[in-house]
């Protein structure tokens, strides 16, 4: 129970990280939200191949795109229609819907979440001890 609690836990925290500090790197600030925001995708998106350990590697990422831009959307719901923090507004961008997701952003998560796939089977790997996944591309 511990070293499972500790493992979502350290996944968890390096996704909100990650998610953090790309944003603060690219846009000069970001808000904590995107901490529970990227966390989540980090878990949701590494667990795929934990789940379905024969997925080629192109399903994970268009599937991980979709899980980012969901996740994506209900945070930008919450934080910036509902409580109008306003952390970002994708309305200027093509294909957006409620400006709080777009094609082009979803498009990016899409080749980004190659680096969760990977730090997660990492993690999984050099701190708990768990197998690496055979990568398929088919």
């Amino acid at each position: 129970m511990k070293i499972t609690f500790f493992k979502y836990l350290s996944l968890f925290l390096t996704g909100g990280m990650v998610y953090y500090f790309l944003e603060i790197f690219t846009r000069d600030y970001s808000h904590y939200s995107m901490i529970i925001c990227g966390g989540l995708c980090m878990i949701a998106c590494g667990g795929l191949n934990q789940m379905f350990p024969r997925m080629p590697i192109p399903l994970q990422l268009i599937l991980s795109s979709g899980i980012i831009t969901l996740f994506e959307f209900v945070t930008g719901v919450i934080v910036n229609l509902i409580f109008h923090v306003g952390v970002w507004d994708y309305s200027y961008l093509p294909y957006n819907v409620m400006g709080q997701i777009c094609l082009p952003y979803s498009v990016l998560w899409m080749f980004l979440s190659l680096i969760i796939i990977f730090v997660d089977d990492g993690i999984r790997y050099f701190l708990f001890g768990e197998e690496l996944p055979e990568y398929r591309l088919f």
